[in-house]
């Protein structure tokens, strides 16, 4: 008797110890299953493409002429020479160009933050009324319409009313992102319960109050997603600039490197040097607030 109760608590135990094991095993097949091979190629090659290029931005840059002309584009710098910076920096003039291209890239975004969060919560809060809600499909209706398509007509009108200099350029840059950015703050709008609006309007709050004290605060992670593609779009344009500014010394830095192309074509570690001065500033934008884009993106299509 006395061995039968001995044994059975062991039996219990052995048991008892198997069950994770096995637990752990299914958790490991189901990783295995989930794991998809197609979807992390596609992945892995759209990585490559961005970061091969990369690379040779970098290794390029950081080469002597004579090394950036010998054929191997992937060879690491050897020694490391920052000549074409120095050369690129006073090609393009490269503090008044990049203040340039801060100026508008800045204007831009306040811009497009203020203007849009004005019009998606006027659209939101009015959405039964036809003339708001037909107004949202008018602002939509110009992503449609990029400005390759209106250039002639928008160079034309920048001439007559004397903005055909940077300050032109950030206006048109705002009105091109407005339908993007409603769109975003309209879907953002919407996850916000009327609820708060009702609450501070019964204490006395005024729509002005109320907007600037109340909704515009919760709509910080979908200012940052606007304010980041809003920067992104005006750093990188060279088209518009290009077209609307018409003294060339008032250019941004991707216009000025085309500009100056033609003085260091063969020098390649000079147009290496001055293209990775360009985009450093967008790249590091990027990396340091992508967290926000995400949340942004993801928090407005909740609703």
């Amino acid at each position: 008797m006395t061995s039968q109760l001995s044994l059975a608590p062991k039996t219990t135990t052995s048991h008892q110890r198997a069950l994770p094991t096995d637990s752990v095993r299914t958790r490991r097949i189901t990783r295995r299953e989930r794991f998809n091979w197609p979807l992390t190629v596609v992945l892995s090659v759209c990585s490559l493409a961005v970061l091969i290029p990369l690379y040779v931005t970098v290794t390029m840059a950081f080469k002597t002429t004579a090394q950036a002309v010998d054929g191997n584009a992937f060879s690491l710098p050897a020694p490391f020479s920052a000549d074409g910076f120095v050369e690129a920096w006073t090609l393009t003039d490269f503090p008044r160009s990049f203040a340039i291209s801060v100026a508008v890239s800045a204007i831009t975004v306040a811009g497009a933050i203020v203007l849009s969060s004005f019009a998606a919560f006027a659209i939101s809060r009015n959405w039964n009324r036809r003339f708001f809600r037909w107004s949202f499909y008018y602002v939509l209706a110009a992503i449609f319409l990029p400005f390759p398509v209106l250039a002639l007509s928008q160079v034309k009108l920048t001439g007559l009313v004397n903005l055909d200099n940077p300050l032109g350029v950030a206006i048109l840059h705002v009105m091109f992102q407005l339908g993007f950015s409603v769109l975003l703050f309209t879907a953002f709008l919407r996850s916000i319960p009327d609820e708060l609006e009702e609450s501070a309007r019964l204490d006395g709050a005024t729509t002005s109050q109320v907007f600037w004290q109340l909704i515009f605060p919760l709509l910080a992670p979908m200012s940052a997603t606007v304010g980041i593609f809003a920067f992104l779009a005006s750093w990188n344009d060279f088209v518009m600039p290009s077209l609307i500014t018409s003294d060339p010394a008032l250019q941004t830095l991707p216009v000025l490197q085309q500009i100056f192309q033609t003085r260091f074509s063969n020098n390649y570690n000079v147009s290496f040097a001055s293209y990775l001065m360009a985009m450093a500033p967008a790249i590091l934008v990027y990396l340091f607030t992508q967290r926000w884009v995400m949340a942004g993106v993801t928090q407005g299509a909740i609703k």
